[in-house]
């Protein structure tokens, strides 16, 4: 079936309503020839390949395709903060972020506007001598992902689950891991192993995962079927959770993270041959949360 924003079925919610009348799952509308950008910014708190020392070209998107009730990104995902602009002001946007020193032009929660970046993308990536990377929840459909082939050059998508009822439960989603498994085949299918150079990346795919409270077995069951791939991916292991969104509607996640928890996750990596990226205690806080206003969308 082709992609379709009439009938929206760019991501696997397939929620079928015209997003250039309506909201639709991801929680915004669009035309076909504007996306809704919540912030852009050099950023310096993604793993040391992607930020540098100059920093990761951020642009965040309004909106999300999962619903996670714990987002830390709330304001954006499902506050409604963000502006409409044509795609002319989106090039733009990627164009000067590499005038301003940006290692990478970083896209932030895109997955509704793939259609969108991807024509973006194909009109000024001659323009680009700076990698493009995919920043995503994991959540994504193989056709979309198929409209980046060659102009996303790093994957990062963050797995969250492996458990379906834990993701139903949390991010109102079925099937995720089957999907994100599927979605992970095609970005390894687009790029190989990762390739780094002046520790930098350049190439390839890092695969994120945020530890839950309460749910450190199902983070081990994740790796556990991801060690197939532990000679092409990157791990970053995530231990920055705190409650922010609706999470106190859930008490069993009304909490931070235990060291004994990330602990265990992060042994099992260990175990299993995992390379790539931890998180030191103490970052379970907002402090790498950008100040998201409507007031500062373009903050460089």
């Amino acid at each position: 079936m082709p992609l379709s924003e009439e009938k929206c079925n760019i991501c696997p919610k397939e929620c079928g309503v015209d997003r250039s009348r309506v909201c639709g799952f991801c929680k915004v509308k669009s035309g076909n020839n504007t996306v809704i950008i919540s912030k852009a910014m050099l950023h310096f708190g993604e793993e040391p390949v992607i930020s540098g020392t100059r920093g990761s070209g951020a642009v965040f998107f309004g909106g999300c395709n999962l619903g996670c009730v714990f987002c830390q990104n709330y304001k954006i995902s499902s506050g409604g903060i963000g502006k409409e602009i044509s795609l002319n002001e989106l090039g733009d946007i990627f164009l000067r972020l590499q005038d301003k020193g940006a290692h990478n032009i970083n896209l932030v929660t895109g997955t509704h506007f793939v259609p969108q970046i991807a024509a973006v993308l194909e009109k000024i990536k001659p323009q680009l001598n700076i990698p493009v990377v995919f920043n995503c929840g994991g959540y994504e459909k193989v056709q979309t992902l198929k409209m980046l082939e060659g102009l996303a050059d790093i994957y990062l998508p963050d797995i969250k689950y492996y458990d379906s009822a834990i993701a139903e439960r949390y991010s109102n989603v079925k099937n995720y891991f089957e999907t994100a498994s599927a979605a992970l085949e095609e970005m390894l299918r687009q790029r190989g192993r990762y390739i780094i150079e002046n520790d930098l990346m350049k190439s390839g795919v890092i695969v994120r995962h945020l530890i839950l409270p309460n749910c450190y077995k199902d983070s081990i069951k994740i790796f556990t079927e991801l060690e197939k791939y532990k000679d092409s991916i990157l791990i970053s292991l995530m231990r920055q959770y705190f409650p922010s969104g609706k999470a106190a509607d859930y008490p069993e996640i009304n909490r931070r993270l235990t060291t004994f928890e990330y602990r265990k996750v992060l042994d099992n990596c260990v175990k299993l041959g995992f390379e790539g990226f931890t998180q030191e205690k103490g970052c379970d806080n907002d402090e790498m949360t950008p100040d998201f206003d409507n007031e500062n969308i373009k903050e460089f």
